[in-house]
């Protein structure tokens, strides 16, 4: 059944390859204060005419409370046919070290296989392969399908979080692709089914009211720094378990595992590093809540004096599991600092962004349908993965579409290296992530009527 449409997407390939140049080319960063906005709006613009290309109708562009451009639009099917959404994000991470890039971030370069340049998996190569799969299938699409394309994904300002909720109806679907993340390998197929939260804080230690001489002062006078270096200290175990007072870091992973030797490769981890914690690495990333400390404010080592520090601050992200309140969590975390801090220095803790965590339910026909074609498409069957990053736009789905089922897909894998220098996508995965969504949506839309 899938010999057709893989012929028609092997020759689509030079095409998916053309859109996605086009699209690596667009400087589409969120961040007006490092890009022009001009470059998000005419990527918008880029998305949505494509689309128009394929019989989508009322394509627009729809402004959101953060200043981006949601693109949305329809495609009718046949009468009591289910309705699909396709999601993906058109903005892009900021390339961060160009002198890290082997070639340039804004424009696509094969080497070695694979095709690089920001966005090239995160998240335009998901764009790529919703076009290569509709141009696969022609006419023959037996669903309706909608489409929206978020303007301001990477920058966590939540204006489709907003938009969803008010314009519920415009964007109602039994199925929602979410085509943001990926497999576990390339060819490897999978599917995403939960996602970690996250809850962030800012914690300040005051010990004095101005720095004083370490020879003069130093011994009886409480250091701002060691203080704060002590309580973050607190937060992890021997073995790297994090360990903030009242959550659960015991849990468990019962999805598919991950090699604990191709992590290492993954992660980059220096020779000689320990994997960190007591349950395997699924149960680290996925199950158990992590601390990160982000970023510390203390004096940099040159120019550094012999000072002891007044004060210190640093930025912590947790990342919490399923059946974690993100909220709880990050009192639990602000009590624990609270706790820790020595000498009686003085802590302050500001709250900021929180998340909640996600776990689709895959029970139904959509996860039926796409583990039927990703294994057509790729030879095996496909696996569930658990992810450490947060989508808050899946909560605002499950909350406004409790009947949908959300999907996390896409051609991300971990070689892609994505938020980093030398980002890039395997065209192999375009190709077979293109041929899994064409034959879901053939598929799910002949076995699957409109569903109350």
């Amino acid at each position: 059944m899938s010999d057709d449409l893989k012929q028609r997407i092997s020759g689509l390939m030079p095409r998916a390859k053309a859109d996605l140049t086009e699209l690596v080319a667009m400087t589409s960063v969120a961040d007006p204060r490092q890009y022009p906005a001009e470059e998000c709006h005419r990527t918008a613009q880029w998305v949505a005419d494509a689309f128009t290309e394929l019989g989508f109708t009322d394509m627009r562009l729809a402004d959101t409370i953060d200043g981006s451009k949601a693109v949305l639009g329809h495609r009718p099917g046949p009468p009591g046919a289910p309705t699909v959404l396709l999601y993906c994000h058109y903005d892009v991470q900021p390339p961060l070290d160009d002198a890290a890039w082997t070639s340039p971030p804004f424009q696509l370069t094969e080497r070695d296989g694979r095709w690089y340049g920001r966005g090239t998996a995160d998240c335009k190569g998901n764009i790529a392969m919703h076009l290569t799969a509709l141009r696969a299938l022609g006419d023959d699409i037996p669903v309706t399908l909608k489409f929206i394309a978020e303007g301001s994904e990477e920058q966590g300002t939540g204006g489709l979080e907003d938009f969803v909720p008010k314009n519920a109806e415009e964007l109602r679907a039994d199925a929602i692709l979410v085509c943001d993340t990926g497999n576990a390998a390339v060819g490897v197929p999978a599917a995403t089914v939960t996602l970690r939260g996250l809850a962030n804080v800012v914690v300040t230690v005051t010990a004095l009211d101005s720095e004083m001489h370490s020879g003069m002062f130093g011994g009886p006078a409480p250091d701002a720094l060691a203080a704060l270096i002590h309580m973050l200290a607190s937060l992890r175990d021997s073995r790297g378990n994090t360990t903030v007072d009242g959550l659960d870091n015991t849990r468990t992973w019962t999805g598919e595992g991950y090699d604990p030797e191709q992590f290492r490769t993954d992660a980059h981890m220096v020779a000689g590093t320990e994997l960190l914690g007591d349950g395997t690495v699924s149960d680290m990333l996925w199950a158990r809540p992590a601390l990160t400390v982000l970023g510390i404010d203390c004096p940099p080592v040159v120019g550094s004096s012999a000072a002891i520090q007044a004060t210190a601050a640093a930025r912590l992200n947790l990342r919490v599991p399923p059946g974690t309140d993100p909220r709880a969590a990050q009192d639990a975390l602000a009590a624990h600092l609270e706790k820790a801090a020595p000498w009686g220095v003085r802590v302050e803790i500001e709250r900021e962004s929180s998340g909640a965590p996600f776990e689709a339910v895959t029970t139904g026909p959509a996860y039926a349908a796409l583990g039927a074609a990703m294994e057509e498409a790729y030879g095996k069957p496909m696996t569930t993965l658990g992810q450490g990053g947060s989508i808050p736009l899946c909560n605002v789905f499950a909350d406004t579409y409790p009947g949908a089922e959300i999907i996390l897909m896409g051609v991300e894998e971990p070689l892609c290296l994505i938020h980093a220098p030398n980002e890039s996508v395997d065209p192999t995965e375009i190709a077979n992530m293109a041929l899994s969504e064409a034959l879901f949506l053939r598929s799910f839309g002949t076995k699957n009527g409109k569903r109350k």
